[in-house]
């Protein structure tokens, strides 16, 4: 099978990365808790420990401020270091080597000492996990000056970003969401990257954009194929970095389009769909047609019913109801 045809799952592909970056330099680092554990990285880290040993594939006891304290200081001293939190809800624990440490050290310094680590919150959503195990927090880490968010939403984007966020010699918030690791596509076996801060159209369309982020742009493509047996044509970006956000992509779109939904699986409030929206009312006011519609998570905790999930968690029967309302306004 050839390169350019392979198809490997997005948490494979992830793996790759892993072992790719590790392969070509010995600076590399793994630093969580239950990196030995499927039960909590999935197949991310198979094989590494065996290959790279354990001095560089670091299991750590549950102890999320220590452990990234840790990688943050091991960045400091020259290596790069990736330190994961399997639940993204329990990097709170983290917010001060993060936000106080990592985010602002290379500031403080006048730029001259790097801090090339990658923070890796995995989102474990649904499962009737309940409010404590199923948090999405990239709005909060995007509103840190100091820190690059990424948000890969194919298994190509997931190997490519990874790679790019650990050759970065600043602090990158990797996130991915557990919904989409069983997912397949096209990875190339080259070692490559992903320029950090540049979108891609999924889809192309003319009458309205929507902006999808992480597990929304499957689902998204999946409105837009139901929604273009009733002529609707639909186009789709992925940002794949929420911060910095490439809006010069988004602006294009809507000066063809004229219309917008943005779909975020945070929170609506104060999240990511919002700040899209406030600049799509700053830099597009002009090229709008209708009001920008959000379609995200509502404001209050995950519930941890089966039934209540279906109705809590956005999907593309959303979307479509969303692009419906706004063309029929």
């Amino acid at each position: 099978m050839s390169s350019q045809t392979r198809k490997l799952s997005y948490s494979l592909a992830i793996n790759e990365a892993f072992h790719q970056l590790m392969e070509r330099d010995e600076s590399v680092m793994l630093i969580g808790q239950g990196v030995k554990s499927p039960w909590y990285v999935g197949n991310t880290a198979l094989g590494l420990i065996p290959r790279f040993g354990e001095r560089r594939i670091i299991d750590t006891p549950v102890s999320e401020n220590a452990m990234t304290g840790a990688a943050v200081g091991a960045a400091l001293a020259g290596m790069r270091t990736i330190v994961v939190h399997p639940r993204m809800d329990f990097m709170l624990y983290a917010i001060d080597p993060i936000i106080n440490e990592a985010a602002n050290w290379s500031y403080m310094n006048g730029g001259k000492l790097p801090v090339p680590i990658v923070i890796w919150g995995v989102i474990n959503r649904g499962g009737e996990q309940g409010a404590q195990h199923s948090q999405a927090l990239q709005a909060m880490f995007a509103h840190v000056p100091g820190l690059k968010v990424v948000m890969p939403a194919t298994p190509y984007d997931a190997k490519g970003l990874m790679i790019a966020a650990v050759l970065d010699n600043n602090p990158v918030i990797f996130i991915d969401d557990r919904w989409l690791y069983n997912t397949e596509d096209v990875v190339p076996e080259e070692f490559y990257s992903i320029p950090i801060g540049k979108g891609i159209i999924r889809r192309e369309g003319k009458d309205i954009t929507v902006v999808a982020i992480s597990y929304l742009v499957p689902e998204a493509v999946k409105a837009a194929e139901e929604l273009a047996l009733d002529g609707i044509s639909v186009e789709i970006i992925d940002p794949r970095t929420v911060k910095p956000l490439d809006y010069d992509l988004i602006h294009q779109s809507l000066q063809k389009t004229g219309r917008l939904v943005v779909a975020d699986g945070g929170w609506k409030t104060g999240g990511i769909a919002a700040e899209i929206a406030a600049l799509a009312a700053e830099k597009s006011f002009s090229n709008l047609k209708a009001p920008v519609v959000r379609v995200a998570l509502p404001d209050v905790p995950a519930p941890a019913s089966r039934t209540l999930e279906e109705a809590y968690y956005p999907r593309s029967k959303d979307i479509c109801s969303a692009i419906r309302k706004l063309l029929n306004r």
